[in-house]
């Protein structure tokens, strides 16, 4: 096994090299499995004990988290899907824990069973979890507690080009400045200069990730929405796309609606789908990152 290096860059405390998986917490498996089969992604893995699925499209894996306990622990409300965790790259997983907790982050009980793979992460927005991993080269962490779907491995179904390219996140009027500290201090994320934006959705505040892979997009309720239940939460997977009218295109063959109106409506720089049974939704951006 390879010695790693654990002195991080300045710019990079954590190592962070990308988000290795997006995880939802579901009471409708089927369902929600079916919309992810129809943005492009394939079953490729089940969990060897726990109710849980892998669903994979090139470079990304979502985590279709069905298991009694994980609902539980996303709170009484969950009866359908919410986005209830993210997984950083990390140079050391361990390294990146402590760091993280040593700094004030609140750490997450382990939910490891017998012969799996315990994935150390901290409190994120609401009831989300932040999860660190290391293994993702020649040894990953599905290698462990997953079981290869036959078949998982085609790629009939994918849509050229995807990518992970950031989550939104909902966040309380003026908390902005505690979660921009949050994101700086702890991972080494920083605040794009004002106006700029990517996608359709130009709102809130954006921050890149210092392995410039991804972005973190915080926004807060508008000021007129008095009477509007805003709660802290992830809200939204981000999808690159290096043609996004040409991505757009295929996804509507397959069934998939987007938001067609004043002020957003699919052009180059992006799309976003109408809500599907459930609150998901998903927004394509026009990507400079490489898949």
């Amino acid at each position: 096994m390879p010695i790693r290096d654990n002195n991080p860059e300045p710019t990079n405390p954590l190592g962070i090299d990308g988000i290795e998986f997006i995880e939802y917490a579901t009471s409708e498996p089927l369902a929600f499995g079916a919309i992810l089969e129809m943005m492009g992604f394939a079953q490729a893995a089940r969990h060897r004990s726990r109710e849980v699925v892998l669903y994979r499209q090139g470079s990304m894996n979502i985590i279709v988290n069905a298991d009694p306990a994980a609902r539980e622990a996303m709170g009484a409300n969950v009866q359908a899907t919410v986005l209830s965790g993210v997984a950083m790259r990390v140079r050391d997983a361990n390294y990146a824990y402590r760091h993280a907790t040593d700094l004030g982050a609140w750490p997450i009980p382990t939910r490891a069973g017998a012969m799996e793979l315990n994935i150390p992460g901290v409190h994120g927005v609401g009831d989300s979890v932040i999860y660190f991993v290391d293994r993702y080269q020649d040894f990953s962490i599905y290698d462990v507690d997953f079981k290869p779907v036959p078949g998982g491995d085609r790629r009939d179904n994918a849509i050229p080009g995807l990518h992970f390219f950031g989550v939104v996140q909902a966040i309380r009027a003026d908390r902005s400045r505690e979660w921009i500290d949050f994101y700086q201090q702890l991972m080494g994320f920083q605040v794009l200069p004002e106006g700029k934006y990517f996608g359709v959705l130009p709102k809130g505040t954006l921050l890149e990730s210092p392995c410039h892979k991804f972005y973190l997009q915080l926004i807060e309720p508008p000021a007129d929405a008095v009477d509007l239940n805003w709660e802290e939460a992830l809200i939204r997977v981000g999808i690159g796309a290096p043609d996004v009218p040409a991505a757009t295109r295929a996804l509507q063959k397959r069934g998939v609606v987007f938001v067609d109106r004043d002020p957003v409506q699919p052009s180059d720089k992006g799309a976003l789908t109408q809500l599907f049974k459930g609150g998901v939704s998903f927004e394509l951006v026009h990507s400079h990152i490489e898949a």
